[in-house]
């Protein structure tokens, strides 16, 4: 007897025109800067498949601010052996698209929205948390209530509905 595991997509919302409860994607990543790039391919193929297509303003931010997040989830929060998880959720209305990155690192959290340091003209780094304030509505974190770890998460909020 064969049993076959479902694919990681599977493991999403599936799509249907006129489903009043949004979509919702979410899949665990290895913390490594390949697993990154996945996550950020695999939320901008789906949010094309939603309706928000790839080229468009609100696409673009979107897939910016995930891929800057599941960086710094593999930069800051890496705990050799642990993955990080990704949800992306558009409620319907889409009008706003929430992120939520989470890691298994207490110990290294974001600075407060509010307090964000400015990098200095030389500094190679340091830039993607002022990128997800710029394109994000509003963003933040908070540990995770079971287990180690924190979630920084960020919404985007469009004019228009998707």
């Amino acid at each position: 007897m064969t049993s076959q595991l479902p694919s990681p997509i599977s493991a999403s919302q599936p799509v249907r025109p006129g489903d009043d409860l949004g979509h919702t994607f979410e899949m665990r990543f290895t913390s490594t800067p390949r697993g990154a790039r996945l996550a950020r391919r695999l939320a901008a193929h789906r949010l094309d498949t939603w309706g928000l297509p790839y080229g468009t303003g609100p696409h673009e931010e979107t897939v910016l601010v995930l891929g800057e997040l599941a960086a710094n989830a593999v930069r800051h929060g890496h705990v050799p052996g642990r993955d990080f998880h990704v949800l992306l959720h558009v409620p319907a209305p889409a009008r706003t698209i929430r992120i939520e990155v989470t890691d298994t690192r207490t110990e290294r959290t974001p600075p407060e929205p509010e307090a964000l340091p400015a990098p200095g003209s030389e500094d190679t780094r340091g830039r993607g948390l002022l990128l997800v304030a710029a394109l994000a509505t509003r963003w933040g974190w908070h540990l995770r209530p079971e287990g180690p770890g924190k979630t920084v998460w960020a919404e985007c909020v469009f004019t228009t509905p998707t």
